[in-house]
This record gives structure tokens, C-alpha cells and sequence, in this order.
């Protein structure tokens, strides 16, 4: 039995939703997706398997859907899955103290907008001239903002939440054009939870104990 056969199942109608057909890979995406961002707003570890876990439904689907970035964001989401659970558990370091929760620094913000700014660029070129992405500005503005928000989860960044719900704002419009509606719902549920995520993490005590060191720096 090869991969296909494997994936095949994934790929077939459950429901339809608009006239349009939802698949078990988006169905299992949605359901994923939302747990995990729930457990990421309680600060729950066991976001990251179950993230790992709804990447890869979602490297299946997007790959389907021509929204080749997405899916290629999602290999490097797992990638970035490893490193988190990581750092949530041990601090980023060789103790064993849980990473805290603090604010984005000045020096932080620098390089994380320079980045996004320029990979936001490169990829629009590279989807442009290499696929036939209908919506190449979109998907690479997407992927280099969801890279940064996973970047401030990683390290549980405050802000990281504010980069989510910008790019849940264009996710939502994106994937309903691309038809994937049951998805685009899954992005109006995932603003919804960064908002509770924000406010949670805002409260966090550590969060305050750090926020005059990290507006300094």
C-alpha cells in the first residue's frame, strides 16, 4: 500500500457546507486547530502534539488547494513544534524552569518586522514566477506573518497574539475564496481565541514583572 492509498480516505467528501464539499482532512484540521489554539490560551503544553498533529492535515489540504506557502509553512510549523515544546518545558535553556511569559523587546521587534517585511517580498516574487498561485501576495503576507507570531508563541511572547489575529484577518477572506469554508469558520474561532490567548497571557503575572526590562531593551 503506498502513500496515496494511505492519504486517500483523508481526501474524501464528509459534508458540504456553501454547496461545497468538506473534507475529512479539513474537517480534521478544523478540529485540531481549534484545540490546539485553545491549549496555547491556557498555556498548555499539550498544544504542541496536537499542533504537529494539525499541520499535517493542513499540508495535505493547502498542497490540494494551490496554496502552495500555506503548505509549505505548515513543514516548517512542525519544525518550529519541536523547538517550543522544547523551550515550554525547559525554559530554552539546560534547567528545568518553564519558560515565563514576557513582552517583545525593541530589538525583537526590529528584526522580526525586517524579516517578515523581506520574506513577505520573496515569497511573492517566488510564487509569482514558480507555481501557479492565484493569490501569491496573500499566501506569502500569511506565511510570514504566522512564521512570526510562531516565533513569539515559541517563546510566549504577548504580542505573538496580536500577529495571529493579523493574520486571521486575512486568512479568513483567503480561504473562503479558496472555497475551504468550513477552514475560513476555523479562522473567525481562531481570532476569537487569540483574543482570550491576549488576555490571558497579558494577565499573566510574569508578563508584568517583565514588561518595563522588555520596553528598555
Amino acid at each position: 500500500m503506498g502513500l496515496a492509498d494511505i492519504l486517500d480516505p483523508l481526501r474524501q467528501p464528509l459534508f458540504t457546507v456553501l454547496d461545497t464539499l468538506v473534507s475529512w482532512t479539513e474537517f480534521l484540521g478544523f478540529g485540531s486547530g481549534a484545540l490546539c489554539v485553545w491549549l496555547v490560551a491556557r498555556q498548555h503544553v499539550a498544544n504542541w502534539p496536537i499542533g504537529i498533529a494539525n499541520n499535517a492535515f493542513f499540508v495535505l489540504l493547502f498542497t490540494e488547494t494551490g496554496l502552495y506557502a500555506d503548505a509549505g509553512l505548515q513543514v516548517v510549523f512542525i519544525t518550529l513544534a519541536v523547538y517550543g515544546w522544547w523551550t515550554w518545558t525547559h525554559g530554552g535553556g539546560p534547567g528545568p524552569d518553564r519558560l515565563p511569559v514576557r513582552r517583545t523587546s525593541r530589538t525583537e521587534w526590529t528584526w522580526l518586522l525586517a524579516a517578515g517585511v523581506m520574506g513577505t517580498l520573496g515569497l511573492t516574487l517566488l510564487l509569482d514566477r514558480a507555481t501557479d498561485s492565484a493569490v501569491p501576495f496573500w499566501d506569502a503576507l500569511t506565511t510570514a506573518l504566522s512564521l512570526m507570531a510562531t516565533y513569539g508563541q515559541c517563546r510566549k511572547r504577548v504580542e505573538s497574539w496580536w500577529l495571529w489575529i493579523a493574520a486571521d484577518v486575512v486568512y479568513i477572506p483567503l480561504y473562503a475564496y479558496k472555497e475551504l469554508y468550513l477552514t475560513s469558520l476555523l479562522y473567525v474561532a481562531f481570532m476569537a481565541l487569540c483574543v482570550v490567548g491576549l488576555r490571558n497571557w497579558s494577565r499573566d503575572p510574569a508578563s508584568g514583572h517583565r514588561e518595563l526590562a522588555a520596553v528598555r531593551a
